[in-house]
């Protein structure tokens, strides 16, 4: 089964019903293939109280969860973490990317999923799949 992990701008337009991310995503989530981590949770939460109907939409963020796992850290995931850290390091590689970025792409890995992400820097991360959108695909 494919696994297709959300990342925080993927995950937050769905909730919100915009209609390229409906479309795009209910088949995951009807099939039981969109995933997430605790950590996209917490960018979710961060971006959600700028909202003012915040209270509504975390209750409605917690009700999604029910219907797009969210994969917990593990020592699995956070020795991919300090892995992927090392690897992208210069001179090894292109450079890092930002922390919450690298913990969502070790959680990926370690569950064989695909990264839905707004963001670029994933495409640097070695040995992650990643679908990348444009925020107009969401819209």
């Amino acid at each position: 089964m494919s696994r297709y992990l959300l990342d925080n701008g993927v995950l937050v337009a769905y909730l919100k019903g915009r209609a390229g991310a409906v479309r795009l995503i209910r088949p995951w989530v009807i099939a039981q293939e969109a995933v997430t981590s605790l950590v996209v949770y917490g960018e979710a939460i961060e971006y959600l109280k700028s909202d003012p109907g915040f209270e509504r939409r975390r209750v409605e963020l917690r009700v999604l969860l029910r219907a797009v796992t969210p994969y917990r850290l593990s020592y699995p995931i956070l020795e991919r973490y300090a892995k992927l850290r090392r690897v992208m390091r210069p001179p090894y590689g292109s450079g890092l990317i930002g922390d919450i970025d690298t913990l969502i792409a070790a959680t990926a890995i370690e569950h064989g999923a695909t990264v839905v992400t707004l963001d670029g820097d994933y495409l640097r991360v070695p040995e992650l799949t990643v679908i990348r959108l444009t925020r107009e695909d969401v819209k």
